[in-house]
């Protein structure tokens, strides 16, 4: 995830305890690297990076904090005191936090890398992370995550935009090398286009938004795919439009349970991320039970 709130995802699970998120860590720019003209990485790492937990899933994020400049106390454990950090902000100043799916993460060196779609002056992490230079600060907080491929689906079909780019790319790592499927990607033209790593049998179609609304082209893309006789798990998120649109036609028309399918809208189009994040549970809940009402499992 690039960009918006944390994901949510739809796979049954056993019930568990939740589990409490640990305090924040203080993390240093260590490096950078412009991927594409929209697509920046910056490598997280030094002493502060130490409590970090690895992450699990494909799908794992965690969320940047940005704060005002000043002191980040540390507690015993290592993490940022969070009460000490809000009690030293000025007066109106908070944390601002953004979400971003870990694209990779090194437990020797506890080096965390994340991808960042730029939409040049726009927002508030992807100027960052364009102007980032070694030495930054910034906080993270996480891991978090729920879905990872299912070595024993029949197919695989992944599905998003720029903003799950990163998610995608690691789920085709993680795939079987003999996993069949279909990755389809829309950014905003080819020189967005990077090389992944998917399995000779998974194919990797690129789509491309251009001047057009966002999610169309995905649409199209999905829906003209010819549709496997087998079970197909699937993996679907970016633009909320785009994604309630592909859910109604997962869930109604093929027929995809419920514990096979993770979906999210990752940011919707017209709003901020702070809006955004307000309104996405009541979005999910008006599609949790509009499925309900058509008697989909």
């Amino acid at each position: 995830m690039t960009s918006s709130s944390a994901p949510t995802t739809t796979p049954q699970t056993s019930p568990t305890a939740p589990r409490r998120r640990p305090a924040p860590v203080l993390a240093q720019v260590v490096r950078t690297e412009r991927l594409t003209p929209r697509l920046a990485r910056v490598v997280l790492g030094g002493p502060g990076m130490a409590p970090f937990d690895t992450p699990e899933h494909a799908d794992s994020y965690v969320k940047l904090g940005f704060a005002p400049p000043g002191p980040r106390p540390l507690g015993p454990d290592g993490r940022i005191d969070g009460e000490a950090l809000k009690a030293s902000l000025p007066p109106g100043e908070e944390v601002r936090l953004r979400a971003y799916t870990v694209r990779a993460y090194d437990p020797a060196t506890h080096e965390l890398t994340l991808d960042f779609v730029v939409h040049g002056d726009e927002g508030l992490a992807g100027p960052w992370a364009v102007a980032a230079q070694p030495g930054d600060e910034v906080l993270v907080l996480g891991p978090g995550g729920a879905w990872s491929p299912d070595p024993t689906a029949a197919s695989h079909l992944l599905v998003g935009d720029a903003s799950a780019l990163p998610a995608v790319a690691v789920a085709l790592e993680r795939l079987p090398r003999d996993a069949v499927g279909l990755a389809v990607l829309e950014v905003h033209d080819a020189d967005e286009e990077i090389t992944l790593d998917a399995p000779a049998g998974v194919e990797v179609r690129w789509v491309h938004t251009g001047t057009g609304v966002p999610g169309v082209a995905l649409v199209d893309a999905v829906r003209a795919w010819t549709w496997p006789t087998e079970r197909v798990c699937a993996f679907v998120h970016g633009e909320a439009g785009a994604v309630k649109e592909l859910r109604a036609y997962l869930r109604a028309e093929r027929r995809v349970a419920r514990g096979d399918l993770s979906i999210s809208g990752y940011w919707r189009l017209g709003a901020d991320d702070e809006g955004w994040r307000a309104a996405k549970r009541e979005w999910a809940a008006q599609i949790e039970a509009a499925e309900a009402a058509a008697g989909l499992d």
